[in-house]
């Protein structure tokens, strides 16, 4: 397995539409290990495929607490196909916005489509924090971070304080200068 790197907003990478999977072949699955790896390491929750470069749909998620057993999903083409009229705000962070965190209201419960690591079609219903690392990692898929959907006010600061770290050659995945 290979460590991938993480790309730092603001990067229009992360803005872009990512495609769908035709089959979850040999290379897609070793992605998605690698995707999974990556995310621990970070570490993190969840990991879309964009957020390492590549602009297909693909997510992997993990919500298991630091002393739980390992409960990873890997997920190509994730589609929400039904959601609970109840909401909940949780505080989100993200992998691309490192040490950034504001709250976000989401639906509390989902019920999710998508394609395993095995190119089965599989369906589960998630809530609490499941749900919301779901629904997060296809946001990604949709070009769409979790300050999308916080005040443009506070988007801004964050975005500037990311900028600004780029432009110092600093990033949170690498302390030192470029």
């Amino acid at each position: 397995m290979a460590k991938l790197n993480i790309i730092i907003a603001p990067d229009m990478r992360l803005k872009r539409k990512c495609l769908p999977v035709d089959t979850v072949d040999a290379a897609t699955a070793k992605l998605m290990s690698d995707m999974l790896e990556t995310m621990y390491d970070a570490p993190g929750i969840g990991l879309a495929a964009p957020q390492v470069g590549v602009a297909k749909r693909i997510i992997v998620v993990d919500p298991a607490m630091e002393k739980a057993p390992l409960a990873p999903i890997k997920m190509a083409n994730p589609e929400i196909i039904w959601t609970s009229d109840e909401k909940k705000t949780h505080e989100e962070g993200c992998l691309s916005l490192p040490q950034e965190y504001d709250i976000v209201e989401r639906p509390d419960k989902i019920r999710v489509r998508y394609v395993d690591e095995k190119n089965k079609t599989q369906e589960i219903e998630a809530d609490g924090l499941l749900s919301v690392v779901i629904q997060h990692e296809i946001d990604h898929l949709e070009g769409t971070l979790f300050v999308d959907h916080i005040s443009s006010l506070k988007r801004g600061m964050i975005l500037r304080r990311l900028t600004k770290q780029k432009k110092q050659g600093r990033t949170y995945y690498d302390t030192e200068p470029a």
